[in-house]
């Protein structure tokens, strides 16, 4: 039935997706949101994944292989980390990623990355690190992190594709066209490096206050939502002409 309603979907709201040129002439910046322990290892949390799931494994594979180009070319990257303070919920979510536990840490495919010279961590509190970027001050670190590196486009990946990762392109999105965002020409959604959770209708209708959310069916609702606000929809990247990623 599931998979009948998704082939619906897809159908009524058809995503083309398309092949990525990232030419060297431009700088090309890499955001990661929330590729850690409490959203993608099996058992690590109330959000974690109750057992392996193909979709968030081939997410990790795929982010591995990108951010080891991204850090071969000494390329700009910044991963935003999920990270709540105790004391603060996260409606409607039960506790998860707190601070100080290993929830809130990269996967550990990915725990080399906090030593990279071009990698940017920066821990946020809230589903959206646009908004998780803005210090006491008002200043945001990830705006100054795409000016100071003069990035043109933005290739983004991660959990979850409808959630965390489709908010963070949405502020940004609308960032850029107000022109906050100056010299960024281009977001880029890569399919292939994002995921999302997994609860079936019946084991929704068993557990109270929780709502379903079948994988595949919100996973495509998330990157057609990221390409109707303006974003690209890629399912291939390439470096150049040649390089395929």
């Amino acid at each position: 039935m599931v998979s009948q309603t998704v082939e619906l979907l897809k159908n009524e709201i058809p995503l083309e997706q398309e092949s990525v040129v990232l030419t060297e002439a431009t700088v090309n910046g890499l955001v990661l949101v929330d590729i850690i322990n409490g959203f993608c290892t099996v058992g690590s949390g109330n959000l974690a994944p109750r057992e392996a799931n193909r979709q968030i494994s081939g997410m990790i594979n795929e982010s591995e292989r990108l951010v080891r180009l991204f850090c071969e070319k000494k390329l700009p990257i910044m991963a935003f980390l999920d990270s709540h303070h105790p004391n603060k919920s996260e409606d409607p979510y039960p506790p998860h990623c707190i601070v100080g536990t290993d929830e809130s840490n990269l996967v550990p495919a990915l725990r080399w990355l906090e030593n990279e010279s071009n990698v940017t961590i920066r821990r946020k509190d809230c589903f959206d690190g646009y908004l998780g970027s803005i210090e006491e001050d008002g200043s945001n670190v990830f705006v100054d992190w795409v000016k100071k590196n003069k990035i043109n486009t933005l290739v983004v990946l991660g959990v979850c594709t409808d959630i965390c990762v489709l908010d963070f392109v949405c502020s940004t999105m609308s960032a850029k066209n107000r022109g906050f965002l100056e010299p960024l020409e281009s977001v880029v959604v890569y399919s292939r490096g994002c995921a999302t959770f997994d609860i079936p209708l019946e084991v929704a209708h068993d557990t109270k206050g929780t709502l379903a959310h079948p994988q595949e069916f919100m996973h495509h609702v998330g990157l057609y939502m990221a390409k109707e606000r303006g974003a690209r929809v890629a399912n291939q990247l390439l470096f150049g002409v040649a390089e395929k990623i």
